[in-house]
């Protein structure tokens, strides 16, 4: 797979909707995600991500705007021990629990489906990294309606082992901005990762689009020692 810019990915792309970046630092010695969150409508936009214990939860920018909290508010990044879960939804409570109770990242995910807000029936897209012994490992899943057709769902999950240093791939919920809005296609974008988490945080940020664009957030896991570092940008401030 050739590997792409994924500023310029960003940049050409108004709505990928939600997003998903993991991989690996150019040195090797960081874990890397990204997570972000655009919205086209006033209760999407309506939103900021705040830290909650190890993971971070969305929340209401001004409460008395929000209107249906269901598919909006919800904890995008939670920590099992060596494993770090991101999620565009609360999916990320299921994986939680699933592996948390001995299953896998794929068997977790089997009682849920897209997202019911139709006619777009958003992907659930989700992705599970995992550190132990010096060794690191990803996956990633997405849940899809097949075509728009929500009485099927389509599951297809990538696992990514022994990741090369300064590669990492990018999983988005819509394939580009329209009405109904398409899902994302085919399997994870080969992305390069930097070393520079201020840099890629900045380029990341910048390349989203300035009207939709809501919520960033990036973490860097050191390989050897699990410790991390954390940034988080809001639109709304």
């Amino acid at each position: 797979m050739e590997m792409i810019s994924l500023e310029q990915e960003l940049k050409q792309n108004s709505y990928p909707g939600r997003g998903i970046v993991i991989g690996r630092s150019a040195d090797g010695t960081k874990a890397v995600t990204a997570y972000f969150i655009m919205g086209r409508s006033e209760n999407s936009r309506n939103r900021i991500f705040v830290e909650d214990g190890e993971g971070i939860r969305t929340q209401a920018f001004d409460p008395s705007k929000l209107v249906d909290p269901s598919l909006i508010i919800y904890a995008p990044v939670r920590v099992l021990g060596n494993k770090t879960i991101v999620t565009n939804g609360d999916q990320t409570d299921t994986i939680y629990e699933g592996m948390d109770h001995q299953l896998t990242f794929e068997q977790s995910l089997r009682s849920r489906e897209f997202e019911p807000d139709g006619p777009n029936y958003t992907p659930r897209i989700s992705g599970i990294m995992h550190i132990e012994n010096g060794k690191y490992n990803y996956a990633m899943s997405i849940l899809k309606s097949n075509n728009g057709d929500p009485s099927s769902c389509s599951r297809y999950t990538f696992a990514y082992e022994n990741c090369k240093a300064g590669e990492g791939h990018f999983i988005h919920t819509y394939k580009n901005d329209g009405n109904p809005l398409p899902s994302f296609e085919g399997e994870p974008k080969l992305v390069d990762i930097p070393d520079d988490m201020e840099a890629f945080t900045e380029m990341l940020w910048n390349s989203l689009n300035e009207d939709n664009k809501v919520s960033l957030f990036v973490r860097y896991i050191d390989i050897a020692t699990g410790k991390y570092e954390t940034k988080i940008v809001n639109k709304n401030k």
